[in-house]
């Protein structure tokens, strides 16, 4: 190979030539750069690289690195910014900051509003109950009228059910009467025609969902005015206006007892798919208020009846009258609604005030029935 092949040595380069290495000879070819050209021992600049341990390391830098991550060795050293730029952590909060007050219970609903309400439809109870029973008669028909008007309007608006007001209005207050008149078998008797009634007026329309409305009548025939008719079934007897105030009085105290009790204390739900406001506290405060209060009202109230006989009636008392609300509460909400109307303003409707009351008045009239007779 020819010398003259590696054109002129530069000084500081070794070049290898067919005579061996010859110091000061550097090799032709195309130019290099200036930054290829300098001397080896004149350095460039090294790049600043991150502080990050590679992998397999040595052990002391993967604690370093873990220590800076984790923050403070010590508790009151104040943390510094990340390297790689990641936010401090938050500082915990100081033991005596000042918490958000817990929520208040709510009624749900103007008190003032029901207790007025109340204390008017109380006054006129009272003075129809023990003035003339037959205005007493009259006021219960008046409310099973108005308790069938909003259920059936619920019904057809929620769910579009035509049960027929008119025959259910007119056998309602029947039922009522004819129980007054001439007990239970004038109420069953009137119970029977009411349904026959319903039947037949829905032959007036197309028959288009004729089995749904009529079925929906009956029950609404069932449920208010023939369970209504056993309270004025116990009117009729000679202490009848005393089985009707022990009747009332016994219903609105466990419907006390489980809304006082429940909303202090409650916290276990008794039925939360139908009704999340009730718990079993609740329950529990509805049984001794009505056990108490009957114990009481069989004992001064009711001629020839006992205490112990109160304790039981207390207790049956609770029993239905919750079991009346649950059956309300899961129509309610089947039907999407809140209150069945809006006539009582803090109670609702009419029929928002008999959920309890209607199951619970033949389970009064029969067990007064079987403690002292039927008058």
């Amino acid at each position: 190979m020819n010398d003259s092949s590696w054109g002129a040595p530069q000084a500081g380069y070794w070049a290898p030539t067919d005579r061996g290495p010859v110091q000061g000879h550097a090799p032709a070819g195309p130019p290099y750069d200036a930054a290829e050209s300098r001397h080896p021992m004149q350095t460039q600049p090294m790049p600043i690289v991150p502080d990050v341990p590679a992998q397999g390391g040595n052990q002391d830098d993967d604690r370093g690195a873990a220590a800076r991550q984790a923050g403070p060795l010590f508790r009151d050293e104040t943390p510094s910014a990340h390297p790689f730029g990641e936010a401090p952590q938050k500082p915990e909060p100081m033991p005596d900051a000042p918490q958000p007050a817990a929520p208040k219970k709510s009624a749900g609903r103007d008190l003032g509003a029901a207790i007025g309400v109340g204390l008017a439809l109380g006054a006129v109870i009272v003075a129809s109950l023990f003035i003339v029973k037959a205005a007493f008669v009259g006021v219960i028909a008046v409310a099973v009228v108005v308790g069938l008007w909003e259920l059936t309007s619920r019904l057809q608006e929620r769910k579009g059910i035509k049960a027929p007001l008119v025959p259910l209005a007119v056998g309602g207050a029947a039922m009522v009467v004819a129980g007054y008149v001439r007990g239970p078998e004038g109420a069953w008797v009137a119970m029977a025609l009411t349904a026959l009634a319903v039947l037949v007026w829905r032959m007036t329309e197309p028959p288009e969902n004729y089995l749904k409305d009529v079925t929906a009548g009956v029950f609404a025939a069932f449920y208010v005015p023939f369970l209504a008719t056993f309270v004025a079934l116990m009117l009729t007897a000679d202490d009848g206006p005393q089985r009707v105030l022990l009747f009332l009085v016994l219903t609105i105290v466990s419907d006390t007892g489980a809304y006082a009790v429940g909303w202090r204390f409650g916290t276990h739900k008794l039925a939360p798919r139908i009704s999340p406001g009730k718990t079993r506290e609740g329950l529990l405060g509805a049984i001794a208020f009505a056990m108490v209060a009957g114990a009481l009202l069989m004992e001064f109230v009711i001629e020839g009846g006992a205490w112990w006989q109160g304790l039981l009636l207390g207790l049956a008392v609770a029993a239905s009258a919750t079991l009346g609300d649950l059956g309300e509460s899961m129509i309610k909400r089947d039907l999407g609604i809140k209150d069945m109307g809006t006539l009582l303003p803090g109670h609702g409707g009419i029929m928002d005030r008999l959920d309890s009351l209607l199951p619970t008045a033949p389970v009064v009239w029969l067990l007064l029935v079987l403690f002292v007779g039927s008058g």
